[in-house]
């Protein structure tokens, strides 16, 4: 209800921002009104929807023409990014616009990192799911190129990430790809599941069991929503959640139970 409110009102008077701006509004007012507010702001949570989706579409466009040249494997990706996430016509039509906004060669995206920071900086879910996805963006056409290692460093330190930090979560999403399909049982398999956690086999059970839990809570529907992540959202960070189970699981049957 207050969704369609928030879409008519907001185009009515400010156009078509301001109707997705309501549009972002209207939706976190409804869920408060099913699920109960659990301190959560409608304003603040939509505004950091809208800087989140438009930060990252800008940044996928500066990382696809990194090396030089947009593929057809990486627009293939941002088209089913825009299906996951059920865009209208005129949503897809500004999300292409910010593509193509960030693939401009003398694009700066530190104005709209600021503006992220600004807005969702405080939220570290929110910076660690835009770095996975531009990890896994950057993977896209099967090769990851030194530019985009270079643009993806930029970007975490921009996002507050040391570089051995970084480094460390950019070996965790290589690895953690290696178990979107089924699970296959193997001494390489098994390396890279231990990578995937971020931990070794020298680690305790107990120590791997705790990083596991916090990994898969950084996916939490309600945190992540909470946070301001786009409903819509939420059902793909389930699927990077489901890679990293698919490798606790890997590690936990190796040992005999974790």
């Amino acid at each position: 209800m207050f969704k369609l409110i928030g879409v008519i009102a907001g185009y009515y008077f400010l156009g078509f921002w301001g109707g997705l701006f309501g549009f972002f509004v209207g939706s976190s007012i409804d869920r408060m009104r099913a699920y109960g507010s659990g301190g959560m702001n409608p304003l603040q949570n939509a505004l950091r929807q809208a800087v989140f989706i438009e930060t990252i579409f800008i940044l996928m466009g500066k990382l696809a023409k990194a090396d030089g040249h947009v593929s057809q494997d990486e627009i293939d990706h941002v088209e089913q990014f825009m299906q996951k996430l059920n865009m209208t016509a005129e949503h897809r039509q500004l999300a292409i616009g910010w593509f193509k906004k960030g693939a401009a060669p003398e694009f700066d995206i530190g104005p709209n990192m600021t503006r992220f920071m600004a807005v969702c900086g405080h939220t570290k879910n929110l910076k660690d799911v835009l770095l996975v996805y531009l990890i896994v963006m950057a993977l896209a056409d099967g090769h990851f190129h030194p530019a985009e290692e270079a643009l993806l460093t930029d970007i975490a330190a921009r996002l507050g990430y040391g570089s051995d930090t970084f480094k460390h979560l950019l070996d965790m999403v290589l690895n953690q790809s290696h178990f979107g399909g089924q699970q296959v049982n193997s001494a390489a398999a098994l390396d890279d599941a231990y990578k995937a956690l971020g931990v070794t086999k020298e680690n305790t059970d107990a120590e791997i069991k705790r990083t596991y839990r916090k990994l898969m809570s950084q996916y939490h529907p309600d945190k992540l929503m909470g946070q301001g992540m786009p409903q819509d959202m939420i059902a793909m960070a389930t699927e990077q959640a489901k890679e990293i189970q698919v490798a606790y699981d890997m590690i936990n049957k190796s040992r005999g139970g974790v």
